[in-house]
């Protein structure tokens, strides 16, 4: 059965809006099956819903599982449609490159992954560190990627000080400047943001995608 570009696109809308992961993995298959462009795809199929469930979140209207299940969809559809993008899109398509992580000492994990999955189905590639990572580490992965952000989250009060030392190690090795910082997580505020020196801090996932765009000059 033929389905035009409108219907893949709206099933690509529809299937992350729903939360449905194996609706939007046949409409991305199906996209590409109709040879539609897998930018186009992406950027009016996929992009759009994801925004909408981000503003319902915000409204409160859905809470963090649906949050985490519609960009899992959404990631799941990019997956399928990434690898046929040609070189010059994929540029187009990845706003920038994140290294992400929980600092040393602390093994929280869920906070940082959702913020992980909200930034890559915003389009953003994600270099997840895992937990208890290391200020050298951070610095390491953020070299061979060659990333534009580096984002630290701290679960504990006794932990957020390593996103201090973390400022400060980049700055004893010159390479602060090299790198925008964001932190976050449950003990995190603006204000300890700013008294360490970060660029950018975000209460939840939603907000983190913004300051991530922000940072780096995208709207």
């Amino acid at each position: 059965m033929h389905m035009s570009k409108e219907e893949i696109l709206k099933e690509l809308r529809e299937g992350v809006l729903n939360y449905d992961e194996e609706r939007v993995k046949k409409a991305a298959m199906r996209a590409l099956e109709e040879g539609i462009d897998p930018f186009l795809a992406i950027k009016e199929g996929l992009t759009p819903a994801i925004n909408e469930i981000g503003k319902k979140f915000e409204r409160m209207e859905i809470f963090l599982p649906q949050l985490t299940i519609a960009a899992k969809a959404m990631e799941a559809g990019v997956a399928i449609l990434e690898p046929a993008l040609d070189k010059s899109q994929g540029e187009k398509v990845k706003l920038g490159k994140v290294v992400i992580g929980t600092v040393q000492g602390d093994i929280h994990s869920i906070g940082k992954n959702i913020v992980a999955t909200m930034l890559r189905a915003a389009g953003f590639e994600v270099i997840d560190l895992g937990v208890d990572v290391a200020v050298d580490k951070f610095l390491e992965a953020a070299e061979r990627a060659k990333a534009d952000i580096i984002a630290a989250s701290a679960l504990m009060s006794f932990t957020k000080v390593m996103q201090r030392d973390l400022v400060e190690y980049l700055k004893s090795v010159g390479a602060r400047d090299k790198y925008k910082l964001m932190v976050g997580g449950g003990p995190v505020n603006e204000e300890w943001a700013r008294e360490i020196g970060a660029d950018g801090y975000a209460e939840d996932a939603i907000k983190a995608v913004k300051v991530a765009k922000e940072l780096l000059g995208l709207k």
